[in-house]
């Protein structure tokens, strides 16, 4: 009787609990996928945000290496305009591509004035006689200065910022200011310029601007003019070139991608201003720049016109 009632309640059991068995399977099952599908999108989140931590890696040193070369850039420019002021000799540097194979083996260098002597003596023959003579076209070769060899950009010359420490009339010329400027040097320079009928006189009193310090002196009614100070010009306006704020006199005016050392005087017969001076202009954004490129003062900012746009610079 007993072993019946079991049997029986064993079989309601197994029959109540089936659909239920079933159901816990397919939540079982259907909780699986939802794993696997959560694991494979942690998979990819976890590659998308490793490349994405690779790309802004690469963005950053791609910047710090930016900065560094124009650091660099910049240390050269100022080495070499050292060493020219102290009377080093640029010599510019032989192209990489230069085929080194089939270069001649260096000549034994002398090691004292004797041996130089002992070669010498060697070298002569007594029954051969030698022009003294010596020929002029070979002088005048020799005596080439070196910027002739030089590309004619905004490189050569020598940009500065100047304050204007004062301004008078010329005392014989009705159209010309008279200045005492401070460039950075141990003393001031006298530049005459055309601006009497452009600017007033109370505005040229302790002002700075951008002065071209490497033109030749020229006199112009009796008074020698030892540069030039840049304007915007057109024929109805001419306006003073302002410097970018925090600027010195002595700083230097430099352009990106023109790393050139000005030179220390410009030749007027190779009309060297004259060919620079048409890539000079105004921007639409009233920046001075050459062929494009700003007028720079490094670590202080850009020069420009206040109110003059797209115009020539003179």
């Amino acid at each position: 009787m007993f072993y019946t009632r079991v049997s029986s309640s064993l079989k309601l059991l197994k029959m109540s609990s089936a659909p239920d068995l079933q159901r816990f399977q397919s939540r079982a099952d259907q909780a699986d996928q939802i794993i696997s599908s959560l694991k494979q999108q942690l998979a990819g989140l976890r590659s998308a945000a490793v490349v994405n931590a690779c790309e802004k890696e690469v963005s950053i040193l791609s910047e710090e290496n930016e900065k560094l070369r124009k650091e660099v850039e910049s240390l050269k420019r100022n080495l070499i305009r050292a060493e020219t002021r102290n009377g080093v000799t640029q010599v510019p540097l032989p192209s990489r591509t230069a085929n080194t194979t089939s270069a001649p083996m260096p000549e034994r260098i002398p090691e004292s004035a004797k041996e130089v002597k002992a070669e010498k003596k060697f070298e002569a023959k007594p029954d051969e006689k030698k022009s003294t003579k010596k020929d002029p076209k070979s002088k005048k070769e020799k005596k080439q200065p070196v910027e002739e060899s030089a590309p004619v950009d905004i490189s050569r010359l020598d940009i500065r910022i100047g304050r204007i420490v004062s301004a008078k009339n010329h005392p014989d010329a009705d159209t010309l200011f008279v200045e005492d400027v401070d460039v950075g040097e141990a003393t001031n320079r006298t530049i005459l310029s055309g601006l009497v009928k452009h600017v007033p006189l109370e505005q040229m009193q302790n002002r700075l601007g951008v002065f071209v310090c490497n033109l030749k002196p020229t006199k112009f009614r009796g008074i020698l003019s030892q540069g030039m100070i840049m304007c915007a010009e057109t024929k109805e306006q001419i306006e003073l070139i302002d410097p970018p704020p925090g600027c010195v006199p002595g700083d230097r005016v430099e352009f990106d991608g023109y790393p050139g050392t000005p030179d220390a005087q410009l030749n007027p017969k190779k009309k060297v201003w004259e060919q620079i001076q048409p890539d000079l202009r105004i921007d639409d954004n009233g920046v001075a720049t050459y062929k494009g490129v700003p007028f720079t003062v490094e670590g202080k900012g850009i020069c420009k016109s206040a109110t003059m746009r797209n115009s020539p610079i003179k």
